[in-house]
């Protein structure tokens, strides 16, 4: 069984560094790895591509486990190759932030880094998949065959919080590849969804469409959009120049 498997690495790997994002698939990789009797140190990177909720959740999660969550400062947009937003920036940026948890869990003792990459993931759709492979970082959820279906299943049994918690991308995903990333573009992205989230909108994603945004959300919330227009007009619009509602319905 995938459970043995897991339960297996960790025998086989009792001390380890993980890259913590505090969604579904960290969270049940830590959960797995204490139930385990395995020593998990996780790591949360905050740059200004992870929206606060993200480091909440994080904390919220360790703490209910009552284990201490280490949260590194990486100000990602020094990185001219990062911030330059080529179409592989992906790769970049994920070799910058297992860079910077390699360098700080050697310090703290740890040799073996680990990630919450599962078997759903594409590794062909996924260049950061490659800068992980590049450093070392293992990823057990994937190697045991694990699905996202299946971890969220699993979560749910452990009585984890994120078991539902809907797939999130960083906001660097919501401007075009060759459209330079601006700590301004980024502060008017993640007000907006916090705003629309506060409205009761979920798993949606607000776009930057020119110096416009364009909001995609799944098919049963168009309606809501609609009702609320004249509330999210106001509240967006002195981040874009306009607003636009996509009418391609959102998928997973």
């Amino acid at each position: 069984m995938k459970e043995e498997q897991l339960q297996s690495f960790f025998q086989e790997n009792p001390r380890a560094a993980l890259g913590f994002s505090g969604g579904v698939d960290s969270a049940y990789l830590l959960w797995a790895g204490i139930k385990a009797g395995a020593k998990i140190q996780p790591y949360f990177i905050k740059t200004a591509f992870q929206p606060a909720f993200e480091l909440k959740d994080a904390q919220k999660l360790t703490s209910q486990m009552g284990i201490r969550l280490t949260v590194l400062e990486l100000d990602i947009l020094k990185e001219n190759r990062i911030a330059g937003n080529p179409e592989n920036r992906c790769y970049y940026c994920k070799h910058a932030l297992f860079g910077r948890l390699k360098e700080q869990a050697v310090k703290d003792g740890y040799h073996l880094l680990l990630d919450g990459t599962n078997a759903s993931d594409e590794s062909a759709d996924r260049p950061g998949m490659r800068a992980a492979e590049e450093l070392n970082v293992r990823s057990p959820l994937r190697d045991c065959g694990f699905t996202k279906e299946e971890i969220r299943s699993y979560s749910q049994q452990a009585g984890l919080f994120t078991w539902n918690k809907p797939a999130y991308a960083c906001l660097a995903t919501r401007i075009p590849a060759g459209r330079e990333i601006t700590a301004v573009l980024l502060e008017n992205i993640e007000k907006s969804e916090m705003t629309l989230a506060e409205m009761g909108f979920s798993d949606f994603r607000v776009r930057l469409y020119g110096d416009a945004a364009r909001i995609q959300l799944p098919a049963a919330q168009m309606a809501m959009v609609v009702e609320k227009r004249k509330e999210i007009r106001e509240a967006l619009a002195c981040g874009f120049s306009g607003i636009f509602l996509d009418l391609q319905e959102r998928g997973n």
